[in-house]
């Protein structure tokens, strides 16, 4: 295959043979000038008929970045964070927005990252490399350079959006797979660039090419960030679509693209690739996890937990989002504004400001605003800010390319406005606003809900309040975490958000629907006459096994003293020792134990120590890591990649994770279990799930491990809750990421009858092994370690109930071992609800059944030794009946271990 390497020389062919416009360049030490903002003012104040970008404030590396892969980007610390510290995604405050104007500083633009900023020099710039290929007659490989010297340069505004925008209103209706944008998921600048269709027309795509696929070099954990648009839509000269190197002047932000990306007017920002490094020509669209299972509208029907096991739902080229819709939000009033009745005179207007755009092209024609729930209307002005730059000249250059503004397709958002007297907004309960295209298509008047929360469009609500004298605007929502908004104080009180009255209650509706929540009494965790001040200089100085000390909610506790008599065993706490442990302290724990930790309060960790162990934990399982031998950290969470779901029983599945290598042990002692967590950085709340589970895999296992999990789902009625940690797993997409952390746990086997309970060694002679459902994974882990050891004389006894033998998991597996262990191995199961033809055991497991097959701690006044341990593991209930029972028969706490 040939590849075409562009230079200069190269150029000399005639141009009129590759169909693309010929080049206006500047010479090669000016490529990459670019103005400054004293450049901009003047150009403004002089002969500019068209809006240029507002200066922009000096930027730096903020704080909360300093400790993660992005400690490279500088940024604008009034951008509201909506997941967490990294990867970063952004909206601007709303209101900050507006003020911007037209054009969108770099500074509030918003941002989408699905990972860490690949970290490009400023000298690497004009060699940055990319190529096109695929179905194309001349592939093409070029760097940076050559695309500003031989190819014709233009300069235009394009409104980007994220799909996400106003996702925030969704996710108080019910939880989406996306994470909570508010309504500033959208920005304009002036990109320049050149002509996609002009790269392409160079390349030459072959018969049968339908797809241009774009590749970033944004590593992630599903591969490289690509998608893909139609190849008709990127030789369209009315789509606009650019390969950029500079917005707004500059040399693109790190954020956005640097060195070079794709700009794709009309469509939405998941489509615009940044960190460019390939174009790729198809006859099909792209196969990239993040093309499938991203950016889609999915059937309003199709639940999350449902979408988990819908793969080719998923591939569905019917539910990919391409171009925008409609869509219109309120900036003026903004969130909570305040306006005075006081001495208004009657004809006392308020201006309503907004902005409105749509995709594809397309214009938005008309904005309507409602006073009474759209009984009646009134048509708001629209001002095109887009339209000024089509008065330039005809070769009027900006930036280092020609102002291209000859298509007649709309890229960009418009404004509107509209005066309202203050006596009818005193007199109405809310304002509503709904756009329009030239197409007709108007923005519907209620939500159409899906599972990522995308492409979210109903009319925008403000709602009015009278206030003594005063009127207060409340928008829907606040982006992110931020508290506030309509549907939010709707939905606690008890409002149904889609009764299709935005909450209101209407007439005839059951009043009794309303759900009072009752009052939770809260544990108190703090000693309160302890007012010790700590420094996280101070914790740091007991992260070890000595005096491990330990931070939840900010409060400091010193875990000495528990170490012993701690369920999960020592390491448990020494694990957590030196750092924040506030979410798997709360995930995992029992009212109970927050009850007891007032007696381990030792003091406050001061708040800025806070910020700064709050900003190191969020970052640290983000940091690039040099290849480990083996998985599990103890102190840190380590990411594996969920690869395969295998059915074994109609409730229970197999989940089988890659780790970093194919090398890599997982690191688990036998008998000791790890902990999962499920981040789900799209969710409203940036939640996490921590469970601990025991793998089927063996320690020793390399480059994969294996969890078997028992899904217990909602109720058909959905009355009674399930697992959210295992309907979680269940709906969790392949090639997710999953973390884990380890090992935890009391007990450990080390072989030939020797134990570790606590920390303290001990030998038996004899494992009476309970469990019951999924509690049989450390049984097995144990039992297997025993039986195929052949110089291990330890005897099992396995004892497993469950209902039906449909709940029997892993009993091939169990059979297999009590058939090699002969004699030193004997599995009893037993069925609280068998079938006729079951010959095995009947009943629960009770006292009479562990009398018979187990025996009493003493007979006849004898002690017996105490060589024998009994493993327990099951659901809650199950483990108290196991403690009663050999509690009454004479058995000491301490002969019996509980995973």
């Amino acid at each position: 295959m040939e590849v075409l390497s562009l230079s200069a020389n190269t150029m000399k062919e005639p141009m009129t043979k590759f169909m693309f416009s010929p080049p206006t360049t500047p010479p090669p030490s000016t490529l990459l000038d670019v103005d400054s903002p004293e450049d901009k003012v003047a150009d403004t104040n002089a002969s500019r008929a068209y809006p240029l970008p507002p200066i922009s404030r000096p930027l730096q590396v903020l704080p909360e970045d300093l400790k993660t892969p992005d400690n490279h980007v500088e940024r604008d610390s009034r951008l509201i964070r909506l997941t967490g510290i990294h990867p970063f995604n952004v909206e601007p405050p709303l209101t900050a927005l507006h003020e911007d104007g037209f054009i969108t500083s770099k500074n509030l633009h918003y941002v989408r990252n699905h990972g860490p900023v690949p970290r490009v020099e400023d000298s690497q710039i004009l060699d940055w490399e990319f190529s096109i290929e695929g179905l194309v007659e001349r592939p093409v490989s070029m760097r940076l350079r050559d695309l500003i010297q031989d190819y014709r340069q233009v300069t235009y505004p394009i409104t980007l959006v994220c799909a996400g925008n106003r996702r925030k209103e969704q996710n108080v209706v019910r939880k989406t797979k996306g994470f909570s944008w508010g309504a500033a998921g959208v920005s304009t600048a002036l990109w320049t660039g050149v002509s996609l269709a002009d790269l392409l027309a160079r390349a030459v795509p072959k018969r049968g090419a339908r797809y241009v696929l774009f590749e970033g070099a944004d590593k992630l954990p599903n591969g490289y960030y690509e998608t893909s648009v139609k190849l008709a839509w990127a030789m369209d000269p009315e789509r606009g679509i650019m390969v950029s190197y500079k917005m707004n002047g500059e040399v693109l932000h790190p954020d956005h693209g640097k060195p070079l990306r794709v700009v794709i007017p009309g469509q939405i920002g998941g489509r615009s690739v940044k960190w460019l490094k390939r174009i790729i020509v198809s006859s099909s669209p792209s196969e990239n996890w993040y093309h499938i299972y991203d950016n889609r509208v999915l059937p309003t029907m199709i639940s999350p937990e449902e979408s988990a096991n819908l793969p080719e739902t998923w591939k569905d080229e019917r539910y990919a989002i391409y171009d925008l819709n409609t869509n219109s939000a309120v900036f003026c009033p903004a969130h909570d504004e305040t306006v005075s009745l006081m001495g208004s005179e009657e004809e006392e207007v308020y201006k309503f400001k907004g902005y409105a755009y749509s995709g594809g092209g397309k214009r938005v024609s008309r904005l309507e605003v409602t006073l009474d729930q759209g009984k009646t209307w009134m048509l708001a002005n629209i001002t095109y800010p887009e339209d000024q730059y089509r008065l330039a000249g005809e070769n009027e250059m900006l930036y280092g390319g020609q102002l291209d503004m000859s298509r007649e397709s709309s890229l960009c958002w418009c404004f509107w406005d509209i005066d309202i007297p203050l006596s009818r907004l005193e007199n109405a309960k809310d304002v509503l606003v709904r756009a329009m295209d030239d197409a007709m298509m108007v923005q519907p008047r209620d939500m159409y809900w899906s599972v990522l929360g995308m492409m979210n469009n109903p009319w925008f609500r403000v709602v009015i309040h009278r206030e003594g004298g005063s009127l207060r605007f409340e928008h829907p929502t606040q982006p992110a975490l931020i508290p506030g908004g309509w549907m939010e104080r709707v939905k606690k009180e008890g409002g149904n958000l889609t009764n299709g009255f935005w909450g209101d209650k209407i007439l005839g509706e059951d009043q009794g629907e309303k759900q009072e929540v009752a009052a939770v009494k809260e544990v108190s965790m703090v000693n309160s006459q302890v007012k010790r001040e700590i420094s996280l200089e101070e914790l740091r100085q007991h992260d070890g096994e000595k005096e491990p000390w330990f931070v939840v909610d900010g409060q400091v506790y010193d875990g000495t003293k528990f170490l012993e008599g701690h369920p999960g065993g020592a390491i448990s706490i020494i694990s957590a020792a030196g750092q924040d442990a506030t979410e798997e302290f709360l995930a995992i724990h029992s009212e109970n134990a927050k009850a007891m930790m007032p007696d381990y309060h030792i003091g406050t960790l001061d708040a800025a120590s806070l910020a700064r162990l709050k900003s190191a934990d969020s970052s640290s399982s983000d940091q690039p890591q040099s290849p480990r031998a083996v998985f599990l950290q103890p102190k840190s969470w380590s990411k594996a990649i969920l690869t395969t779901k295998r059915e074994v029983s109609s409730d229970t599945k197999i989940f089988t994770f890659t780790l970093d290598h194919p090398s890599q042990t997982i690191g688990l002692p036998v008998g000791q279990h790890l902990m999962m967590r499920l981040r789900d950085t799209t969710s409203p709340a940036n939640e996490s799930i921590i469970r601990a589970y025991t793998p089927i895999s063996e320690g020793t296992e390399q480059g994969q491990m294996h969890v078997l999990v028992k899904i217990y789902a909602d109720s058909p009625d959905g009355l009674t809750k399930g697992g959210k940690m295992t309907q979680a797993l269940d709906r969790l997409p392949l090639n997710s990421p999953v973390e884990f952390k380890g090992p935890v746990g009391k007990f450990e086997y080390l072989g030939k009858g020797r134990c570790s309970i606590g920390g303290k060694e001990r030998h038996v002679k004899k494992f009476v092994m309970i469990c019951a459902g999924s509690g049989i994974t450390p049984i097995y882990q144990v039992l297997r370690a025993v039986i195929t050891d052949a110089e291990d004389e330890t005897k099992c006894l396995v004892i497993d109930g469950n209902r039906t033998e449909g709940d029997i998991l892993c009993k091939e597996e169990i059979d297999e071992l009590e058939r090699k262990g002969g004699e030193r191995c004997k599995v009893l199961y037993t069925l609280s609800q068998p079938s006729e033809g079951w010959t095995g055991l009947r009943g629960r497991m009770d006292l009479g059944l562990f009398e018979r097959e187990v025996g009493r701690r003493s007979s006849g006044g004898e002690v017996k030794e105490r060589d024998t341990l009994v493993l327990v593991c099951g659901p809650e209930g199950m483990e108290r009946g196991v403690r009663g029972a050999f509690g009454e028969m004479g058995w000491d706490e301490e002969d019996l271990v509980f995973f």
